[in-house]
């Protein structure tokens, strides 16, 4: 239907036409006028007479910036409605601040469109009007909020950082000076995985920014920091990563740091008890769609030589476990003369994946 058909049908359901056009501006919630080419005001809304207090008989046939106390003869507002809007015929989403009676400071958020009559001879302004003084504020205090927030998390994180760092040394210490052997070995783990923590804890900062992490990249760094700290220039290991293209929540990504640096502990602790130029560590990340597959792989002496592996029952295993199980993911391990590969992989039903565990 043409839009003079449709004026042609409304004229015969509605013969008052400014019956009609009344009734439309009063629906409208926000306070609206309908002003001339003169910018007098045709007719005003109900909720604008609420809004603003003042009385139709003091409002329509006035010129806009003559009602109340001229609190609508603002020079930018001049601007936009005697430039601005007969150039373009439109004006959306113009804030306006003044200090307005009973009201005090507010801001005016200003929509108004021109209208032409059918035969072009008369124009009227439809002029809207938004009080988003209280929802700027809102969003100010918000900003405001996730300042502090991003604030706080970062003295936060500084501080955990800071004490993960003593603790280290404080254990790291502790081994070098008690005379068990088998104390020494536990004070030594226990350093390993401090470090550990610390690492995950780091590059997590570092990639947290937009809430969700690249794995891939984040598993870089990590093994970075996990060669230096734990195999330094003493050994000929390499730790190598490769992988898709993938994200994950901050909280998954911590997940798979951690087996990540438990896999990698127990490869440099078991896998390699002769120093070759050719051992390597490999980390990989795999996606599709939906579903990852985590592995990490060994050319050591495997299973049949190793000392303990992830299928045993040590801390590290257990570590391992349940946070395959926060992943919902499954664990396989194959281990041979060749070396070992232990996958963490999320490829099911979250349900199927819990009873699998």
């Amino acid at each position: 239907m043409s839009l003079v058909a449709l004026e042609d049908r409304l004229l015969q359901a509605f013969p008052d036409a400014w019956t009609l056009a009344q009734g439309i501006v009063d629906t409208v919630h926000e306070p609206v006028l309908v002003l001339d080419e003169k910018l007098r005001v045709i007719v005003a809304s109900r909720s604008f007479y609420a809004a603003f207090k003042v009385d139709p008989k003091e409002t329509e046939g006035r010129l806009l910036y003559d009602l109340g106390d001229g609190q609508w003869d603002i020079p930018k507002l001049r601007v936009l409605l005697e430039s601005v809007i007969p150039e373009k015929g439109v004006m959306e989403g113009y804030e306006v601040k003044h200090v307005f009676p009973d009201l005090g400071e507010r801001t005016m958020r200003l929509n108004a469109r021109q209208i032409f009559s059918r035969d072009g001879a008369n124009k009227t302004i439809l002029l809207g009007i938004e009080d988003v003084t209280v929802q700027l504020k809102l969003e100010s205090d918000k900003e405001d909020l996730l300042r502090q927030k991003e604030m706080l998390l970062a003295e936060l994180q500084h501080r955990v950082a800071n004490s993960l760092q003593i603790i280290a040394s404080v254990l790291a210490m502790k081994a070098r000076s008690v005379p068990s052997a088998e104390t020494r070995g536990h004070l030594e783990d226990a350093h390993k995985r401090v470090l550990s923590v610390a690492a995950v804890q780091k590059q997590l900062h570092a990639a947290e920014a937009t809430g969700t992490v690249e794995v891939t990249p984040y598993l870089e760094k990590l093994c970075g920091s996990l060669a230096s700290s734990m195999i330094g220039d003493s050994r000929t290991i390499a730790l190598k990563v490769v992988g898709d293209t993938g994200s994950a929540s901050s909280r998954d990504a911590e997940s798979l740091g951690l087996i990540v640096t438990e896999l990698v502990m127990n490869a440099l602790k078991h896998a390699f008890p002769k120093d070759k130029p050719d051992n390597i560590i490999t980390v990989e990340y795999d996606v599709s769609g939906p579903h990852w597959k985590l592995a990490v792989s060994d050319n050591g002496v495997g299973k049949s030589e190793a000392a303990a592996t992830p299928g045993s029952t040590g801390l590290g295993t257990g570590i391992i476990k349940a946070l395959s199980q926060q992943l919902e993911a499954l664990i396989e391990t194959v281990t041979d003369a060749q070396g070992t590969r232990v996958s963490i992989a999320r490829a099911m039903s979250p349900m199927t994946a819990l009873r699998a565990v």
